[in-house]
C-alpha cells in the first residue's frame, strides 16, 4: 500500500465559522464546499499540500450513522511541525487565546496549542534541529 494523502474529515457544528477559522486564523485557503453557496453541510481547506474537510455533524452523521453516538469536537489532537514558530505564535496571540502556551518540550522542541472552534486542539511545533 502506497498513501497518496491523508485528510481528516473533521465533525463541526458550523462549517462556515470553521472555515473562516481555518483560512483567517491560520492561512488555510478554501477549495471547496457543497454545497457552493449557502450554508454548506462539507467543505475543504488547504495549506502546503495538507487537506482538511470539515463536514456538519447533521450531515456525517447521516453519511456515517455508526457516529451517532459521538459529539462533533474535542478528544482529538493534531500535531503539526512548522517552521518560524515564533513569528506564528505572535500573530495567533494577536488574534485568539492560546491554550497552551509557548515552551521548551523535553525532547527540545518549540511548541504550543490553540483549540478551533469545535475544541479539536492544533498542536504547533518546531525542532531545534
Amino acid at each position: 500500500m502506497k498513501i497518496a494523502s491523508f485528510s481528516p474529515n473533521l465533525m463541526v457544528k458550523n462549517v462556515n465559522k470553521s472555515i473562516e477559522f481555518y483560512c483567517n486564523i491560520l492561512g488555510f485557503s478554501l477549495v471547496q464546499t457543497v454545497p457552493e453557496s449557502g450554508e454548506p453541510d462539507w467543505g475543504m481547506v488547504e495549506k502546503d499540500g495538507f487537506f482538511v474537510m470539515l463536514q456538519k455533524e447533521e450531515s456525517i452523521k447521516q453519511e456515517y450513522p455508526e457516529l451517532n453516538s459521538q459529539n462533533s469536537g474535542g478528544a482529538l489532537t493534531f500535531y503539526i511541525k512548522i517552521s518560524d514558530i515564533q513569528e506564528f505564535y505572535n500573530k495567533i496571540c494577536s488574534h485568539m487565546d492560546v491554550s497552551h502556551e509557548m515552551h521548551k518540550t523535553f525532547y527540545g522542541a518549540d511548541e504550543f496549542a490553540i483549540t478551533d472552534p469545535d475544541g479539536f486542539i492544533l498542536v504547533f511545533s518546531e525542532s531545534s534541529e
